[in-house]
């Protein structure tokens, strides 16, 4: 894979962080509001989206971790 692509995979893993976790904080506060409770439906979001996230993290990663082997790290010979 050239080096954008994988510039461009690393900013999606950035992206998709930080809108699993700011999604479930906003929908946890809106929860919060609607119900009328304090904070459990924003602290159960927090968690909720900070697992979305490190699955989704383990997913985009995993094809370079099985591809990758110790000789790897120079240029690819056929």
């Amino acid at each position: 894979m050239p080096w954008w692509g994988v510039a461009l995979r690393l900013t999606g893993l950035g992206w998709w962080v930080g809108v699993s976790i700011a999604g479930g904080v906003f929908a946890g506060v809106y929860l919060d509001a609607w119900i009328g409770t304090k904070v459990a439906f924003t602290v159960i979001g927090i968690v909720l989206g900070t697992i979305v996230a490190f699955y989704g993290v383990y997913r985009m990663v995993k094809p370079f971790l099985i591809g990758a082997s110790s000789n790897d790290f120079g240029p690819r010979q056929k």
